[in-house]
């Protein structure tokens, strides 16, 4: 560094601004990242908590290929376009699976020119090489040169690999031999399938509290809830996590070939696909952000999260009718671009399924969970009602749990019940729900089942079901015209 005296300057790349943390939406995303970028792969199927991009790019990779790497887009839409967290990321791509990877252990000869080459094969440029396998030496044996002394390696946008030779004696050569494992990728998309995705959820999921003590609030799986087997799997996972905790997933409806390709048609997908549940809520089609198409699951769920932190962390609000920063439009997954007015968008949400919708801006349109029409029940029906009643019920088994085993008598009754009602007053005069009282009811307690050790609690409680529908009635007043002519004379 040369010799300094006097003031000087420097300008650094403008940082993402800080992500709001909300735990009540907890994002737990299922799929596949751009592992081929990190130095090493230990754990690297692991759930990983993340709380900023840097974070998960660090841990996971991040490549703006989103067909192929799935997370991605839930990294995307959370901490760059809503600025929320935390996520937990699943990567299920695996560098140890023979149908993810491909292996070249016999070394390949590679011309070097200027310093530097781009890993190939038979002349042809190989995406997505693993950082962490890759070798390279002088020799088609012998050891290898040191990565960071005797070479660097960089990606461009395409996952391509370039090797600069750095140090004096990997300078000198003309030719080197590598080997290497690399990406697997058909059609753009890698070789993890839907059943490996499920697998994975059913694995995974009920790792979430004990490694990170926090429970699952949204599960999602951008680029693969559209397959009805993945789907399927979701709903089931949403209810018994570790035995008594619960979550919301959201879906996607398929907006491909075999999908949904206009409006009308989401009703007969959204039932052939069975999105049933009353534990998910789903969207079509996909959302255009820039240059960039994702799937609206993950946008809705970092809206969501992001909706919950503005909130105090309480989920008692719908993400219905919320602004969508980033999003420049709607496309079928062909690319094909689609524009709703409210009446067809209202059509989507009859079938129970959300949608976006242009009001002077981009913005989530819709209530319903899944399990609508078929249930009118509003503990059943709307996103907020749900949620709420599902974050409540996680809420007191975390917080009541120290109780357990404490002796069954008046005193512990007694403070579980104030406790209960003092938080359930707190969301009454939040605006969070109408009503929240909590009571130990006698005829829910006999005392056979109290010497069994078993002690019940009742809670009523109303979180506010969505104003949907606001409706004016405008009447014309033919007197008040008469009034002003005459000057309200006879």
């Amino acid at each position: 560094m040369a010799y300094q005296h006097g003031v000087y300057t420097r300008e650094q790349a403008t940082s993402m601004s800080a992500a709001t943390n909300s735990t009540a939406g907890l994002q737990v995303v299922f799929g596949t990242a751009p592992i081929y970028q990190l130095a090493d792969l230990t754990g690297v199927t692991a759930p990983r908590l993340c709380s900023s991009y840097a974070e998960a790019a660090a841990a996971l990779g991040y490549d703006t290929n989103f067909e192929a790497f799935t997370l991605n887009q839930s990294i995307k839409a959370s901490f760059e376009l809503f600025g929320v967290a935390p996520i937990v990321l699943v990567n299920v791509l695996d560098p140890n699976k023979a149908q993810h990877v491909t292996n070249v252990s016999k070394p390949t000869e590679q011309t070097v020119t200027g310093g530097s080459f781009v890993i190939s094969a038979e002349q042809e440029p190989v995406p997505y090489v693993l950082r962490a396998t890759l070798t390279v030496s002088a020799q088609t044996s012998g050891d290898p040169l040191v990565a960071g002394t005797d070479y660097t390696v960089e990606y461009d946008e395409d996952g391509l690999a370039t090797v600069t030779l750095t140090s004096a004696t990997a300078k000198a050569l003309a030719k080197v031999y590598v080997t290497y494992k690399a990406i697997k990728l058909t059609a753009g998309k890698t070789a993890v399938t839907a059943a490996e995705i499920t697998t994975a959820i059913s694995d995974k999921l009920r790792e979430v509290y004990p490694r990170f003590g926090m429970t699952p609030g949204l599960l999602l799986s951008p680029g693969y809830s559209k397959d009805p087997n993945v789907a399927a799997v979701m709903q089931g996972a949403c209810e018994n996590i570790n035995g008594v905790y619960s979550c919301e997933c959201i879906l996607d409806v398929d907006c491909g070939t075999s999908g949904a390709q206009t409006y009308d048609a989401v009703k007969q997908v959204k039932e052939s696909k069975g999105l049933t549940s009353p534990h998910a809520y789903a969207y079509w089609p996909m959302a255009q952000v820039g240059n960039y198409q994702l799937s609206l699951s993950a946008i809705m769920g970092a809206l969501t999260a992001a909706t919950d932190a503005a909130n105090g962390d309480v989920p008692s609000l719908s993400p219905s009718n919320k602004s969508l920063p980033g999003v420049t439009g709607l496309c079928l997954e062909d690319g094909t671009e689609v524009i709703l007015d409210q009446a067809q968008a209202n059509v989507v949400n009859s079938a129970g399924i959300g949608t976006v919708l242009n009001l002077n801006g981009f913005k989530a349109w819709g209530n319903n969970i899944c399990a609508y029409p078929s249930t009118a029940d509003p503990k059943d029906r709307w996103i907020a009602v749900r949620r709420f009643f599902t974050w409540r019920s996680n809420s007191l088994i975390q917080t009541y749990f120290e109780r357990v085993d404490s002796p069954a008598n008046y005193r512990m009754i007694e403070a579980i019940v104030d406790a209960e009602n003092v938080n359930g007053n707190a969301y009454v005069a939040a605006g969070a729900c109408a009503a929240y009282q909590c009571e130990f009811r006698s005829d829910e307690n006999p005392t056979t089942q109290i010497l069994d050790g078993t002690i019940k609690f009742h809670l009523t409680l109303a979180p506010y079901n969505p104003a949907e529908c606001i409706e004016f009635t405008l009447e014309f007043d033919p007197t008040a015209i008469a009034s002003a002519l005459t000057g309200g004379g006879e």
